[in-house]
C-alpha cells in the first residue's frame, strides 16, 4: 500500500469520525442547554443549562477533541513505523533476490 493510499485513508476516516461526531450532537440541541432528548443529563450544572453548561460542554468537548487528535496522531505513528518495517523487509528481499540471480548466473556460465 503506498503512503499516498494511506494518507487517503486516514484522511476519509478522520472525515468520517467527524462527521460522525457532529451528526450525534446535532441530535441533541445546543450542547450545554440543559437536559437532553434522551432523558439522561449530563450532570447537574450541565443540566441546569445557562453559562455554566454551556463551559463544561465546550470543555468536554474540547476534551474528546485532543483525546481524538491524540488517537489519529498514534494510529498515523503506527502505520508510519509499519511502511518503515516494510520498506526495509523490501530491501532485504531484493538483495537476497540479486544474490541469487548473480549465483544462477555464475551456475550457468
Amino acid at each position: 500500500m503506498s503512503l499516498r493510499s494511506l494518507t487517503r485513508l486516514t484522511s476519509v476516516s478522520r472525515n468520517w469520525v467527524f462527521k460522525e461526531s457532529r451528526c450525534s450532537m446535532s441530535q441533541l440541541g445546543d450542547l450545554g442547554d440543559g437536559a437532553g432528548k434522551g432523558g439522561g443529563s449530563g450532570g447537574a450544572i450541565r443540566s441546569a443549562g445557562g453559562a455554566f453548561g454551556k463551559r463544561e460542554a465546550a470543555q468536554e468537548e474540547e476534551y474528546f477533541y485532543k483525546k481524538q487528535k491524540e488517537q489519529l496522531a498514534k494510529l498515523k505513528d503506527a502505520v508510519q513505523e509499519e511502511i518503515s518495517f516494510h520498506e526495509e523487509q523490501i530491501r532485504r528481499h531484493q538483495e537476497a533476490l540479486n544474490k541469487a540471480k548473480a549465483k544462477a548466473k555464475l551456475a550457468s556460465e
